[in-house]
């Protein structure tokens, strides 16, 4: 496999966490074929991994064609962010999940998937694991997440929406 230079270099991904999200599998997935010195830190969100990151071309931020305010994030970083790649891979099968028996009144979601349950009282969290992690808690009755995460919170599946054909992006933290 002839890698471009840049993936080469290539040491950390940085994307959405906490364990259990779609982009987390991603990035393990791009991870793991770049190469085995290639490591995956997760963050509260895309934004936060644009704190203080290192800007020498070994580290990127793997990101979702669908995450909101992608665009933002972008044209903000232009000086130190770099698109280089894109890839096509389902995501974890994406669910409603819930605590107890019956159908969650209150749903912690994503804003992306969020119109999965737009015909309920929905609150916004910052990824579909953090939504696993609120349903567990009993912030909230339900919860739209990944199938990964519902399991690991021993969460009830209420409806399984299946596997989201997904584009994920590769920006290089780098100087222009």
């Amino acid at each position: 496999m002839n890698l471009p230079d840049w993936r080469l270099r290539l040491r950390r991904l940085h994307t959405l966490g906490p364990a259990g999200t779609n982009l987390e599998a991603a990035a393990r997935d791009y991870a793991e074929r770049s190469g085995p010195d290639v490591d995956v830190v997760l963050h509260a969100s895309i934004e936060d991994a644009m704190v203080d990151p290192v800007v020498d071309g070994t580290q990127a931020i793997v990101a979702c064609a669908v995450y909101p305010e992608l665009h933002t994030l972008v044209f903000s970083n232009l000086h130190r962010l770099r698109m280089v790649d894109s890839f096509l891979m389902p995501t974890h099968n994406m669910v409603l999940a819930a605590r107890g028996a019956g159908q969650p009144r209150t749903v912690a979601t994503h804003p992306a998937p969020a119109q999965l349950v737009a015909d309920r009282d929905r609150t916004l969290v910052t990824s579909n694991a953090q939504a696993a992690i609120d349903c567990a808690n009993g912030l909230v009755d339900g919860c739209v997440t990944t199938i990964v995460a519902a399991e690991r919170h021993r969460l009830r599946v209420v409806t399984d929406f299946g596997p989201v054909p997904m584009i994920f992006t590769v920006h290089l933290l780098s100087a222009p």
